[in-house]
């Protein structure tokens, strides 16, 4: 029989980075296994047939060391949740622009782990996820340059703009709207 000091013990010798279980009502949807959880809804608002959906999302916040960071997290849900709805998957396009701290969110691992005490990049395995599957993902220039990140530092895949500012302003003429989240 475990006593809870050793439980306790045994639990901080697990690895930092762990998939977390769904919350309750969530589970893994039909494109990414793992992260990107969605919940079934029966929703009064029906996506028609053919609907084609171009969508940037904003990203700033950076995560916490050895947590993924929600909102590059949401862009996979937002994907999960419009395939198992009836979205054909060639139909979604999705860009992620980065800025201010969650750059570091971007980094490899040498890069990361210099910034961050030798700790490993969360989000990493998911940013390798959501290129594979064409999501663009784009670096701020600007913030690159204040944060002396260059894109050697970058994960694969991940791309580098003028600006998050000149980013949407093109996403926006290409027919993308901006994830007010």
């Amino acid at each position: 029989m475990f006593r809870f000091p050793a439980l306790l013990a045994i639990l901080a010798l697990l690895p930092a980075v762990a998939v977390a279980a769904p919350r309750a009502g969530f589970h893994s949807g039909p494109v990414f296994q793992g992260f990107g959880d969605v919940a079934s809804v029966e929703s009064d608002l029906p996506i028609p047939p053919g609907t084609t959906l171009k969508v940037a999302f904003n990203v700033s916040d950076a995560a916490k060391p050895g947590e993924v960071n929600r909102a590059i997290d949401s862009a996979a849900r937002f994907i999960n949740m419009n395939v198992e709805a009836g979205v054909p998957l060639e139909n979604i396009h999705i860009a992620i622009v980065v800025h201010g701290a969650a750059a570091d969110d971007l980094l490899g691992p040498a890069a990361y782990a210099q910034r961050k005490d030798g700790k490993t990049n969360a989000t990493a395995a998911e940013i390798a996820a959501l290129t594979a599957h064409g999501v663009d993902i784009y670096l701020c220039g600007q913030t690159a340059a204040a944060r002396g990140i260059t894109k050697a530092d970058l994960l694969p895949g991940v791309k580098m703009a003028l600006s998050a500012m000149t980013a949407f302003a093109l996403l926006q003429q290409q027919g993308y709207t901006v994830n007010p989240f």
